[in-house]
């Protein structure tokens, strides 16, 4: 392991401020390339501005939130997953619960997560040294104190995705060039967590409210600092893989931790800077552009997208969102890799829920630009689309940013926490109903259904709310894994694909086959239910055999009229795109060897151990104090 330590760093203006360090492959390599001092860049409020853009650099980027660990860490568990059959160095080995050490999708985002935390702490240690800091001008001082809350809390973040996809973790807290010995073992994750809840604590002293700073969603404000100290509080609270019993536990204390939970989410929704978008689709419209169609800032803090590159951009939109044949001029190729459970579609209201066609993208565009239907196999994620940016041809950055912390969340999250300690008090009931009724528009409402009012069922209430919420966003699996309920999500999953195959109980009337003529794509303009509803779909035959059309609201819901399609339709296969190697891990098809192992969903998932992600080779390779646990 290299030990070349810190004692400087890089300013450069032409890389927009970046902290430069070795973008070495093991997280414990750091190498010097220093033309300012550290005494010069912080005692400068713009370079230690610059400063900080280097670990906010550290956020976006196909190993960041720009494509893996936004859409291949989460995408494994009844909303989406990433398409393919089982391979333990590939992306689907993390899809299927069975990733392998050595796989570079995990490796690199672990570097990177690290690297994120080397810059914060060189901030977090000398943004308080500075002149400025202790006796500027009362405006410089502020603007120290406020970057130092944004470090704060930026090194929270990159710690809270270690934790919640590792475990116990090396943690430091001081930059490298203080720690004598780097070959550092791994921390208990409540000692971490507890170390970043008392960060973020301190962070909302010293960050502004939004309305008082005019700073932008893509930077850190008060809101967003309690807001992630409200998710960590949960996720502390909540079961965790214990790396001692190899047991999935919750502390015996958790209800403190429930506390902090409600009582920042409360503060946020007394403060009143953010409230629910009236329109639910128009919160992802404005991830795609520069034109805001966010009003009551209910996108709380989101990852910055910029630069056309894969260190600073994202892939959101090519990597996931609806697949865009490459020879499409109109907006370029996209590959459109996650794909939906089929079951997720039916666990949206038929007619009400605005946000299922938001959601789930069930259609490809064709290079003429037509539209074509999916099989329930191929559905993709909806609220990340190629064309609803500017950006064409074969650009795989799109700008589109991540959205990390939005209000829906702090009001369910509200709910959640107030359930646990009070039950579902009229507060509680209220947030949830508040989420739930932005979803059920105009005169949909009557089908939302009775709040309930007993404290295990409004818990269950709140589970499927947030399923239905927050899909694709990267959020379902981690609340799945503080609820202790992935093996029972798994479970209930196959055993719902195997009904949905068979058409049986609550999917008796789903269709065989489904029926479509390809139209045209009506594009940006329109919205995502327009889109869905705009299909040429197949609904009856009258006597004669005249085909009657339909939308989706109807067809999907009833039993094909035919099996052979007619002139002019196209036939999908809609309950038959569903086989037992879909479900079922044992299964082998006798034909063609066709192997669930490889297939069925969470292939590869085991209690008490596929909870977590290995530590990637290389870290372990570089550091003889760090070990591999929970049975890898």
């Amino acid at each position: 392991m290299k030990k070349t330590y810190i004692k400087s760093l890089l300013f450069s203006a032409a890389l927009g401020g970046f902290l430069t360090f070795s973008a070495c492959d093991d997280f414990l390599n750091v190498e010097n390339n220093s033309v300012l001092s550290q005494d010069a860049v912080f005692a400068s409020v713009s370079y230690t501005n610059s400063a900080l853009t280097g670990v906010y650099n550290m956020l976006p980027g196909d190993n960041g939130y720009g494509s893996r660990i936004s859409t291949l860490f989460p995408n494994a568990a009844d909303d989406f997953r990433v398409g393919g059959d089982h391979n333990p160095q590939s992306r689907t080995g993390i899809a299927h619960y069975g990733v392998a050490p050595g796989n570079t999708d995990i490796d690199a985002p672990f570097n990177q997560l690290y690297r994120g935390i080397e810059r914060a702490n060189i901030c977090i240690k000398n943004i308080p040294l500075s002149p400025l800091y202790t006796s500027g001008t009362a405006e410089e001082q502020a603007m120290m104190r406020k970057f130092l809350g944004e470090a704060l809390t930026l090194r929270a973040q990159f710690y809270h995705e270690l934790v919640r996809n590792w475990g116990d973790v090396p943690a430091q807290f001081e930059p490298s060039s203080d720690i004598p010995d780097l070959f550092i073992a791994k921390t208990n994750q409540d000692e971490i967590y507890d170390r970043l809840l008392a960060d973020l604590a301190q962070a909302a002293e010293l960050v502004p409210w939004r309305a008082e700073s005019g700073d932008p969603t893509t930077r850190v404000t008060k809101a967003a600092v309690k807001g992630l100290r409200a998710r960590i509080a949960l996720a502390r609270g909540g079961y965790a893989l214990r790396r001692d019993s190899r047991q999935m536990e919750r502390r015996a204390n958790y209800r403190e931790f429930y506390e902090i939970a409600r009582q920042e989410c409360l503060d946020i929704i007394q403060r009143g800077e953010n409230s629910l978008n009236p329109v639910y689709e128009n919160v992802f419209r404005t991830l795609h552009s520069g034109t805001r169609l966010d009003p009551t800032f209910e996108l709380i803090w989101e990852v910055g997208a910029y630069g056309g590159n894969a260190r600073t951009d994202t892939k959101l939109g090519y990597g996931n969102g609806p697949r865009i044949n490459a020879a499409n001029t109109t907006y370029g190729q996209a590959n459109g890799l996650i794909e939906a459970v089929p079951t997720y579609f039916y666990e949206f209201d038929s007619i009400g829920d605005s946000r299922r066609d938001v959601t789930l993208a069930y259609l490809a565009v064709e290079a003429n630009n037509n539209k074509t239907l999916t099989t329930t196999m191929v559905m993709r994620e909806g609220k990340f689309r190629k064309y609803w940016t500017t950006i064409a041809g074969t650009n795989q950055t799109l700008g589109i940013n991540w959205p990390l912390i939005r209000y829906a969340d702090i009001l369910l999250m509200f709910a959640e926490a107030e359930n646990e300690l009070n039950g579902p008090t009229a507060a509680a009931i209220g947030a949830y109903e508040a989420v739930r009724k932005r979803a059920f528009v105009d005169q949909w409402e009557s089908r939302m259904g009775t709040t309930p009012t007993s404290k295990d069922e409004f818990f269950q209430a709140i589970v499927k709310e947030r399923l239905l919420e927050f899909g694709g966003e990267g959020i379902r699996k981690y609340d799945l894994y503080r609820w202790k309920l992935l093996p029972t999500m798994i479970s209930e999953t196959r055993e719902k694909l195997q009904q949905m195959m068979n058409r049986t109980g609550r999917y008796a009337n789903v269709p065989q086959y489904v029926f479509f003529k390809p139209n045209a794509l009506l594009g940006r303009a329109a919205t995502a239910n327009e889109e869905a509803l705009s299909f040429n779909l197949l609904a009856g035959l009258a006597p004669d055999g005249t085909p009657i059309n339909g939308n989706v609201n109807e067809v999907m819901y009833q039993p094909a009229p035919t099996t052979t399609a007619p002139d002019g339709y196209t036939r999908v296969n809609w309950a038959a795109a569903i086989t037992e190697a879909h479900y079922n891990p044992l299964y082998v098809d006798p034909g063609n060897g066709t192997s669930g192992a490889m297939r069925a969903f969470g292939s590869q998932f085991k209690e008490n151990k596929s909870e977590l992600f290995p530590i990637p080779t290389n870290a372990l390779n570089a550091n003889f104090r760090l070990t591999q646990d929970y049975g890898y």
